[in-house]
């Protein structure tokens, strides 16, 4: 293995890369840095978790020298926030031995916090395009002398429409410049603006031998699973032998929030990143992920991009992504750094034609998943989890008690009506005289509070059998003859034979 001594890193960033245990390079690395150095035009080819950040980052921190002046010297484009914020950090640490700043631009957060460290000199910007342009067209951030420019991401600014505010950036910036651009794949609009914006790039490519080792360092599992049945499975799939840190994918916001409600209600440390939270909320969920305080992530495919932790043993798919290269994104959460990892994506019985696409395009030879449930014995086999393990750990909280009662109400009242007993014969009786009652009734819509309180009370009374002589014929009559109901019939109603009419009939 080489390390970034022997590629010529100063001291003081191999030290600073040692203190996290990092001293050998990736491929990716090992091709780029030698180049960058010097000044080399890059355009590097590498999937996500190849370690590209440091293969940019590296000559970047180093061309700019131990004491720069103040003010922007290098740029760094990123699509997402959630990424800005990962390169962020890994910049910041590669400067920790250098009088080097670094401050963070994009959008979701105030513009006084990061107004105030441009202002302070931060040589070093890694951003978002919106809020980039937004700050430059405020006078705010200038980016004329920015002679180290990077591109990363390329593919997935495509895809956000971001490509004209790409085309801007680049006419603000140092025309004399150190230009690097990074994509997992190279579509034509990318290749026309590597063109446009770099002098005689050198093509890097370490996608092939890398994504053949990534994975083989994945097991890949496809299960055919029913939508009711996918929280019991997951919650399942966390108890496995050997699962630590997870991350699972849903296709929207909705299903994001309303999965990381249903296991923290399971008893499971679980935080999310999606579109409808704020930018701090955001922060924080993830902030917790890395430190481990949470160990189960819940994302929507953007805010994925910026999830880049080494130790995720486990990728979920909740729902199967559109094509191959969104899958590969997903499940390159995991298996990062030489490390093995475990995929497990459910595809439900309409989007079997998706995992055919998948399938065929990755060459997985797996044409048809599997047919799964929580109780399936080839489910715990494939991952490891103990016999006997059920979908709650920890005591349920009241709140979750109180829910099962009014979910289980239905089911004991069938129970009830099958066995003859008071119960389902009260609540099939109730629910005909309902939909009997005319409009204007205390059960029509838009009753009277009191009416509905009193008839609320009226049934109460009836389900604890308090006496009373109205009762009813099975019919829809009201007899009020004073004389005892018989047993099969124990409706009984306020009112009697001094009650009028409308007080017996609950009007």
């Amino acid at each position: 293995m080489t390390t970034f001594a022997d590629m010529g890193v100063d001291a003081d960033i191999v030290e600073a890369l040692a203190s996290k245990g990092i001293v050998d390079a990736f491929p990716i690395q090992e091709q780029t840095i030698p180049l960058g150095l010097p000044g080399q035009d890059i355009i590097g080819q590498a999937k996500t978790g190849t370690g590209k950040t440091f293969g940019f980052g590296i000559p970047v921190v180093q061309r700019l020298g131990l004491d720069p002046a103040p003010g922007v010297k290098a740029l760094i484009v990123v699509p997402t926030r959630e990424l800005a914020v990962q390169v962020y950090e890994d910049m910041d640490m590669l400067t920790s031995n250098r009088s080097t700043s670094v401050v963070a631009i994009y959008g979701g957060k105030a513009y006084e916090g990061q107004i105030d460290q441009l202002k302070a000199g931060a040589q070093i910007v890694v951003g978002t395009p919106g809020r980039l342009i937004d700050l430059n067209n405020q006078r705010l951030l200038d980016l004329s002398h920015a002679t180290e420019v990077v591109l990363d991401e390329a593919d997935k600014m495509l895809d956000l429409g971001f490509l004209p505010d790409i085309e801007k950036i680049f006419q603000k910036v140092s025309q004399v410049r150190h230009t690097m651009l990074y994509s997992a794949t190279m579509p034509g609009p990318i290749v026309a603006l590597a063109r446009r914006f770099m002098s005689n790039p050198i093509h890097i490519r370490a996608t092939d031998p890398d994504e053949g080792l990534t994975q083989a360092n994945i097991k890949h599992l496809v299960y055919r699973a029913h939508s009711l049945d996918k929280d019991e499975v997951i919650a399942r799939i966390l108890q496995a032998e050997g699962r630590g840190k997870t991350v699972v994918f849903t296709r929207t916001k909705r299903a994001a929030q309303k999965l990381v409600d249903e296991l923290n209600d399971r008893g499971f440390n679980a935080g999310a990143v999606h579109g409808d939270m704020s930018q701090e909320a955001r922060e924080r969920s993830m902030a917790g992920f890395k430190a481990g305080k949470k160990d189960v992530l819940i994302a929507t495919d953007v805010a994925a991009r910026g999830i880049d932790v080494d130790d995720v043993t486990h990728v979920i798919n909740h729902t199967i992504p559109d094509d191959e290269k969104t899958y590969l994104h997903r499940v390159g959460r995991t298996g990062r750094a030489g490390k093995t990892g475990i995929a497990v994506t459910f595809v439900d019985w309409d989007d079997l034609h998706k995992w055919a696409l998948i399938n065929r395009a990755l060459d997985f030879g797996q044409p048809e998943p599997m047919e799964t449930y929580s109780s399936s014995p080839h489910l715990f086999e494939d991952l490891d989890i103990p016999a006997g393990t059920k979908g709650r750990i920890g005591k349920a909280p009241k709140t979750d008690t109180v829910r099962t009662q009014r979910t289980a109400r239905p089911e004991r009242a069938a129970d009830a009506a099958a066995e003859g007993t008071d119960e389902g014969g009260t609540r099939r009786r109730r629910r005909r005289r309902s939909a009997d009652t005319p409009v204007g009734s205390t059960f029509a819509e838009g009753a009277p509070a009191d009416a509905a309180a009193s008839d609320a009370t009226a049934s109460a009374d009836a389900d604890r059998g308090t006496d009373g002589a109205g009762t009813h014929d099975g019919a829809g009559k009201e007899h009020h003859d004073g004389k005892p109901a018989p047993a099969r019939r124990r409706r009984r109603r306020r009112g009697g034979p001094g009650g009028t009419p409308a007080a017996a009939a609950g009007v």
